[in-house]
């Protein structure tokens, strides 16, 4: 049997709290609001077990002011004393999962497609330690993260959100990403409780479509995608998120067998599910219906950002009418609870009272360092001989490109707002790879023309041209060829389903940002050499430009620290990133198998991208 956070004391005080509760206190309890939709005599009325920022919700100016003061008045709310008050402190949530993204001064850490490529889970868990201390420092103490989805299909939106399409390795991590978040005392001033995410599946979708179908057989399905969840609960990861997604056609978030029969009773998780964003809400046409379907299949607490309150009204009835059990619900919220409790939320102070909000964390030199390092560890040199990397820092240097000077477009999804941002202005203290290249080289110059109209092979040695794709985050973010049979496949999924307009049709970056390829051959045409890095949220097929550059880098998504890019092109460190994820080369006649030239199964072992060519 795993490990498990319960004990006797835990259980014992849940069960005398849940022995003196109303059933409106327990229903409040299993459900989490969105900031923007409820006050904080809601929180107080209701009784409401969370609250949560969704991506790009901030309250204020988002300053730590700002947010501790919020965070504070809920808190207050929750635990009011007053009659009929339950009296039970509120957890508050947010997606953290390169940083806390939704705060303007906060360090941001490659995401984890660029962390699995640094090979260091020491690292790793290093990162995950320094964004929970972060968001103690503005009162939230619930992270959503981490997610351990295997990205089978770099077409889908949130491949950047995976560590790698190897399982192993993902279950290798899993361990030091819990612990870097709970820490080894869960109940500690420096921890916040994690949530691995999403049970189960949600990176093989067919065709990547995100919240699409995964089509497996239960034994592909746990060598595959639940390998890393026995990990987390055996590291005692308190909360687990499901997922959006279907699994032959039965939408995860109504699936009894998967969530309560395999991860509570056979696995041992003695925590609390939560619902994804909305997640009831396409179990059925009828939300009433829904919410009996979520709650029966074992979801304990509901993220409800809109209609909550409908969700509560509904809860009342399902009961009254015998629809739901008073066992199933004694059983969320005594979970709830146990997570609370053994989070030390009952015993903790005021959030603004916590000894971190003092200590001056938030995107401290100490943890941009830390982000620093995890650039340059991330970096892979896909082409570049010795003649030609690392650059000579006296160069007379062009950059070019559209993402050389755009912090928001190396951050990608998840910053600032949900899908991301363009340009230089939305984060605090933030350097983008110009920035970095300019402070190390001092005959460096930038050209934001199109297609560098600057560049003469009198005045510049080189040219390094940062190219790739624009920020993304879930949905918006697929690669689908809207023609395809995606209609016939959503057609057998359970429930509904909401089809988005994709990112693009093709993983070809000659055909989806043509902008790229015309710059480097702008430049190339008069002559001069061509360093270029790709900035992208997953591998794509990029023949041409690697043809046509002299050296070429995978840089994924670095985050608010351009400085490590700028460290390993010019030699300061040495490239020693590895790839994760298989890499695309050609696209085959029928859409959309890529032919698979270079895979990280084996690389496996830890060879240098140096020595890979594709």
């Amino acid at each position: 049997m795993p490990s498990t956070f319960l004990n006797d004391n835990i259980l014992q005080r849940a069960n005398s709290l849940l022995a003196s509760m109303s059933l409106a206190q327990k229903i409040g309890q299993m459900t989490q609001v969105e900031r923007s939709t409820c006050g904080v005599d809601d929180v107080k009325k209701y009784h409401i077990g969370s609250v949560l920022s969704a991506a790009g919700s901030y309250p204020g100016d988002n300053s730590q002011q700002a947010w501790l003061d919020m965070v504070d008045e809920y808190w207050r709310a929750s635990i009011s004393q007053q009659p009929n008050n339950s009296g039970i402190p509120i957890l508050y949530g947010v997606d953290a999962i390169h940083g806390h993204g939704n705060f303007k001064g906060a360090t941001i850490f490659p995401h984890q497609i660029g962390l699995g490529a640094t090979q260091s889970p020491e690292l790793i868990a290093q990162i995950c330690r320094a964004t929970a201390l972060e968001l103690k420092a503005t009162g939230v103490n619930w992270v959503f993260g981490p997610n351990l989805a295997i990205a089978k299909d770099t077409r889908w939106g949130r491949t950047y959100e995976s560590f790698s399409d190897q399982t192993q390795y993902v279950t290798s991590l899993t361990e030091s990403l819990v612990i870097g978040y709970q820490t080894q005392n869960i109940d500690q001033p420096e921890a916040v409780i994690a949530c691995a995410k999403h049970f189960v599946g949600d990176g093989g979708t067919m065709f990547g479509v995100d919240q699409g179908d995964t089509r497996l057989t239960e034994y592909e399905l746990h060598e595959q995608h639940i390998a890393p969840y026995y990990a987390a609960v055996d590291a005692n990861v308190l909360t687990i998120m499901a997922s959006f997604s279907s699994w032959n056609g039965v939408k995860c978030h109504a699936n009894h067998e998967l969530l309560t029969r395999l991860l509570k009773l056979k696995m041992g998780f003695d925590g609390f599910i939560l619902s994804d964003m909305e997640g009831i809400d396409f179990l059925s046409e009828d939300f009433y219906q829904a919410v009996a379907q979520g709650v029966n299949s074992g979801i304990d607490m509901f993220m409800m950002p809109q209609n909550w309150s409908l969700f509560i009204e509904y809860m009342h009835h399902h009961i009254e009418f015998g629809s739901i059990s008073m066992t199933r619900i004694d059983d969320a919220v005594r979970r709830i609870l146990s997570v609370k409790i053994a989070a030390g939320l009952f015993d903790a102070p005021m959030p603004s009272d916590n000894r971190l909000v003092k200590q001056n964390v938030i995107g401290c030199k100490q943890h941009r360092d830390l982000a620093r390092r995890a650039v340059q560890q991330s970096l892979i040199k896909i082409k570049g001989e010795d003649d030609v990397l690392p650059i000579n820092p006296a160069s007379r240097i062009l950059v070019a490109g559209k993402n050389a000077h755009n912090i928001g477009h190396q951050c990608g999804g998840f910053t600032i707002n949900w899908q991301g941002f363009s340009g230089n202005k939305e984060l605090d203290n933030a350097t983008s790879i110009w920035q970095g290249i300019q402070a190390i080289s001092p005959n460096a110059q930038i050209t934001f023309e199109p297609l560098a109209d600057a560049a003469d092979p009198l005045e510049h040695d080189l040219a390094i041209v940062v190219i790739g794709e624009k920020p993304y985050a879930e949905g918006l973010g697929d690669i689908r060829d809207e023609q395809h049979a995606v209609g016939d496949y959503v057609s057998n999924i359970e429930g509904k389903f909401n089809v988005i307009k994709p990112y693009g049709e093709t993983i070809t970056l000659a055909e989806l940002h043509p902008e790229d390829i015309a710059v480097i051959k702008a430049i190339k045409a008069k002559g001069i050499p061509v360093i270029t890095i790709l900035i992208s949220g997953r591998p794509l097929n990029v023949d041409q430009e690697l043809a046509l550059s002299d050296g070429f880098i995978v840089g994924w998504l670095p985050g608010s620290e351009g400085q490590g890019v700028a460290d390993v092109i010019f030699g300061k460190v040495p490239f020693s990133g590895v790839l994760n994820f298989s890499w695309p080369t050609q696209l085959n006649d029928s859409w959309p198998c890529p032919e698979l030239h270079i895979s990280a199964a084996q690389n496996a072992s830890g060879t240098s991208k140096q020595q890979l060519r594709v």
